[in-house]
């Protein structure tokens, strides 16, 4: 088996260095030929640096510096398509993923599938932190379309071919998952090891998170536009309502429902169910925005490490 293993890098240089000497034995052991792929988006610290470093020191590792920080999924994409052999490995950087789980992934890939999932066995992360990865599995299960998203994590193992898929993708947001659906119905998950955080805090704050789970949504499924038809359908439905008992009272009692309060909270209630919906069409008419404008997911500024027209011999 010859593997790539593709990491996203941003103020990771504490971290580097120990992530590759973890990461050598593991793949001499389960590899007949592997390379290291990282991807610096544009972090602040010395990152770039150890990159170069490591590229000059070891044949099997190449890096990819973004002219912008284009987000971890960006750094990603650029990363797959740029791997050289069958099957890529995509883990983080602050080794809270440990290598050595690795082949606990390649094994379940042995089985058929095609794309499979390292589900941590115990999570490191506070409350906020759980509930909004939550939100963002919830919203990936909408994007995607299957009950695997629960279990999607950044740690994952896929055959290489299933970046066909998505090989003219062009927009300016990206996620990895739900391009992956793109390709294939094959997904798999495996319970790994879960470490805490050696060196930075995370960099995916409370309100990253939530911006990426409703980006998601808005960008790769219809559910939001649904809600806002069935939120239409029930305040129409609570529009007739209304009118029926205005006229029950008039048949009845010969007058109207009293009270300007009463005439208020109404147009209130579908005032705001009209401007919810104008404000998810209006997101809808971003994304097609944006993507008409044709801006690339990412921009490499340099590139590190064996020449990219020939394979890596390890």
């Amino acid at each position: 088996m010859n593997i790539s293993v593709v990491v996203p890098v941003y103020n990771s240089a504490q971290s580097l260095r120990l992530l590759v000497d973890r990461l050598e034995p593991v793949l001499r052991e389960c590899a007949d030929q592997f390379e290291l792929v990282l991807v610096d988006d544009e972090s602040q610290d010395d990152s770039w640096e150890v990159i170069v470093s490591l590229s000059s020191e070891r044949s099997w590792i190449r890096g990819f510096q973004l002219m912008q920080n284009s987000g971890q999924h960006s750094a990603l994409l650029c990363g797959i398509r740029a791997a050289w052999y069958d099957v890529i490995v995509t883990i983080d950087d602050d080794l809270q993923h440990p290598p050595e789980e690795i082949p606990k992934l390649l094994e379940e890939l042995g089985r058929g599938a095609d794309v499979v999932y390292g589900t941590p066995e115990l999570e490191h992360h506070n409350f906020l932190r759980v509930l909004s990865s939550r939100l963002t599995r919830l919203a990936l299960k909408s994007a995607m379309g299957i009950d695997v998203a629960r279990n999607v994590s950044a740690f994952r193992a896929f055959r290489t071919h299933v970046r066909d898929g998505f090989a003219s993708y062009s927009g300016s947001f990206v996620s990895i998952d739900v391009l992956l659906t793109w390709a294939t119905t094959r997904f798999a998950a495996t319970p790994v090891r879960h470490d805490e955080r050696q060196y930075e805090s995370s960099q995916y704050t409370l309100r990253k998170l939530v911006t990426h789970a409703l980006n998601m949504m808005t960008g790769f499924s219809v559910v939001p536009l649904q809600v806002a038809s069935l939120a239409g359908v029930i305040f129409t439905l609570f529009g007739f309502g209304v009118l029926t008992l205005v006229l029950v009272r008039w048949f009845i009692y010969g007058s109207v429902v009293p009270g300007f309060a009463f005439l208020a909270s109404i147009i209130s209630v579908f005032a705001g169910a009209q401007l919810f919906a104008l404000g998810i069409i209006g997101e809808y008419l971003a994304r097609m925005h944006f993507r008409i404008m044709d801006r690339p997911p990412y921009v490499i500024r340099s590139e590190r490490g064996p020449s990219a027209d020939r394979p890596d011999t390890t």
